[in-house]
């Protein structure tokens, strides 16, 4: 399973701002998702920073490393998008589908199923109270267990100061910030911020 997340920068040397999603309920996070089947890390980027930024002309476009996750015995990410049935058969009733790319919860298996959890809170990381739960079994081929990350460095010179945008089924905040004063980047984004000051050093201060 492929994801991206993309590192938008504008202005140079000690100028250097990032753009930032503020999600509704999930806090400060980098424009990132899912590779579609048959398309490569790069195109996925560039279509992720378009999707959730509206944002279209990009100066360069960057590799800058990847990650690899290899999920424990009670995680999977959905392979592609699944059909959620009442009993671990196929001939049951099927009442919800999960889009590629959602990480669930392994409950337990049944011969080719598995049944699953997938639960979304009000607020992330610590919610309040859960806002809704899908449980139901899944065919096994339709999660895996290992996720690799590609990081991509985009840059622009859009003078857009704040500016909202709907995608994935949310109204998405976007604001620049200076990189050098980054606010609260919610876990495990916070991590990823290494990839991109380690290539920020190459690409600026020349």
């Amino acid at each position: 399973m492929g994801k991206v997340t993309c590192f938008i920068t504008r202005g140079k040397k000690d100028n250097i701002e990032l753009l930032l999603i503020q999600h509704p309920n999930a806090g400060i996070q980098f424009p990132a998702g899912t590779v579609e089947i048959n398309e490569d890390f790069k195109q996925s980027a560039l279509r992720e920073a378009f999707e959730e930024t509206g944002l279209n002309e990009f100066l360069s476009c960057n590799y800058i490393g990847k990650q690899e996750l290899n999920f424990s015995g009670d995680k999977y990410i959905v392979f592609q998008k699944a059909k959620v049935y009442s009993r671990p058969d196929s001939s049951s009733s099927h009442w919800a589908e999960i889009r590629r790319g959602i990480t669930v919860k392994h409950e337990r298996k049944h011969e080719k199923f598995v049944q699953i959890s997938y639960i979304e809170g009000d607020k992330y990381p610590e919610p309040n109270y859960i806002t809704y739960q899908i449980t139901g079994w899944v065919e096994e081929t339709q999660l895996a267990s290992t996720v690799e990350r590609h990081f991509y460095h985009l840059h622009t010179k859009s003078e857009l100061k704040e500016w909202e945008q709907e995608a994935d089924n949310h109204t998405f905040k976007l604001f620049w910030s200076p990189i050098n004063k980054l606010p609260e980047i919610v876990s495990p984004q916070n991590e990823w911020i290494k990839y991109v000051s380690n290539e920020l050093k190459y690409t600026f201060l020349l």
